[in-house]
């Protein structure tokens, strides 16, 4: 029996109102009071997927499937992780099943087409986005019906798919017609595109969009859709420039890397998009990162940090996470206050302290629950430039309030 899936239920938010990190900041917050709200689970999910982190976005959705088994977005959700780790194969099981508990093709039609694109299954993939247009991921749907075509050798068709978000002065559209373009032999236009959607930026993308018309049509997906070029076999990013350090521990790495490779699209992304980090004066002092924190499958959601019930000090071994540090603790208010202004979404209800030791003052948030809550935290923080790294106190480190130190 096919079921609608009720908006509420679907943790849908508008790309207009807020970025993918502000929603992600909002839903966490909603589940630090209530850990099995359905819709919050399921929105998490999409936004940590829009913020390219497929492991925390699993987390969430296979929560989000503990919570209702019988709904279909968890398994659409799954679905869309599997795809965007190029596992696309494995990602139809789960549309197949989200089809079954009553999914139409318009909500995972834009994924699913995807993966069909992947396979080298242009028709089908193409049929898909086009029931997406009437569903949640209308915009996404139409881009890569563009791209699709253009695999496919249909230029105009490509043109005239991506033409209502041209005239909306989408830039992602910008980047894709450029895709287009270069798909399909234009290397003038593509040129011509890339230069207008970032002028000067045509020699540094031209390497790559010359390798195109040598690859099979998955492999065209993959660059296009995933910015993943084939390798001796091996998947290889077609941007590796380096990759700034943003405080995050070598546990996370991955999935920072993710988010600033996996889009060929980067290349046309002026370099003001990134998160700039913190001046080297506010960033956290520290000889190297601490030992890795592995995420579960179904890692706990981040808990909000919690206010100290002593403004005298605290019981050793509780988890922090570091923001700066240095002898003088009167210049942590401002760093904390600017970091605060900077990020008010992510940093609502966040609370700051002084951990006094002998050699130094640190600036802290916390403490948490459990080292994954901190690692996702951190995660959050490194994803807007703001470098974090998680610290356990001692029993001589006194921790007080910020502004009372």
């Amino acid at each position: 029996m096919v079921t609608a899936v009720p908006a509420s239920a679907q943790g849908s938010y508008s790309p207009y109102a807020e970025t993918p990190a502000a929603a992600l900041a909002r839903y966490v917050r909603a589940l630090a009071s209530d850990p099995k709200d359905f819709g919050s689970l399921i929105g998490a999910g999409k936004a940590a997927l829009e913020l390219g982190d497929n492991q925390a976005a699993a987390g969430f959705f296979a929560r989000a499937d503990e919570v209702n088994p019988r709904s279909p977005m968890p398994q659409a959700g799954m679905g869309a992780v599997s795809v965007g780790n190029g596992e696309a194969q494995a990602s139809l099981a789960y549309f197949s099943r989200a089809q079954q508990l009553g999914a139409p093709v318009a909500v995972f039609g834009s994924d699913r087409g995807l993966a069909y694109d992947l396979l080298g299954r242009q028709r089908d993939a193409q049929s898909d986005y086009r029931a997406a247009l009437g569903g949640p991921d209308s915009d996404e749907a139409r881009r890569r019906l563009a791209l699709s075509l253009a695999i496919s050798g249909d230029k105009a068709g490509a043109l005239t798919a991506i033409a209502p978000l041209m005239s909306k002065g989408d830039a992602a559209a910008a980047r894709a017609r450029a895709f287009v373009c270069a798909l399909t032999g234009d290397s003038n236009g593509a040129m011509i595109a890339i230069d207008a959607a970032m002028p000067g930026s045509w020699a540094r993308v031209q390497p790559f969009l010359q390798k195109l018309p040598g690859l099979n049509a998955g492999q065209k997906a993959a660059a296009v859709n995933l910015g993943i070029f084939p390798d001796a076999g091996q998947p290889a990013y077609a941007y590796s420039a380096p990759i700034q350090n943003y405080g995050v521990p070598a546990a996370s790495t991955a999935s920072v890397a993710s988010d600033r490779l996996s889009g060929i699209d980067n290349f046309l992304a002026p370099a003001a998009s990134a998160p700039a980090p913190l001046p080297a004066t506010e960033s956290p002092s520290w000889q190297g990162p601490p030992a890795p924190v592995q995420i579960a499958y179904n890692a706990p959601i981040p808990q909000s940090a919690v206010p100290m019930k002593s403004a005298s000090g605290s019981s050793p071994g509780k988890i922090w996470l570091q923001l700066a540090s240095g002898p003088n603790a009167s210049a942590l208010p401002s760093q904390f206050n600017r970091v605060k202004s900077h990020n008010p979404d992510l940093m609502d209800g966040i609370k700051g302290y002084v951990a006094k030791s002998s050699d130094r003052s640190r600036l802290v948030i916390g403490p948490f629950r459990g080292a994954s809550d901190a690692q996702i935290f951190a995660e959050d923080l490194g994803s807007v430039g703001v470098n974090a790294f998680r610290w356990t106190n001692s029993s001589s480190d006194q921790i007080v309030p910020l502004g009372t130190e």
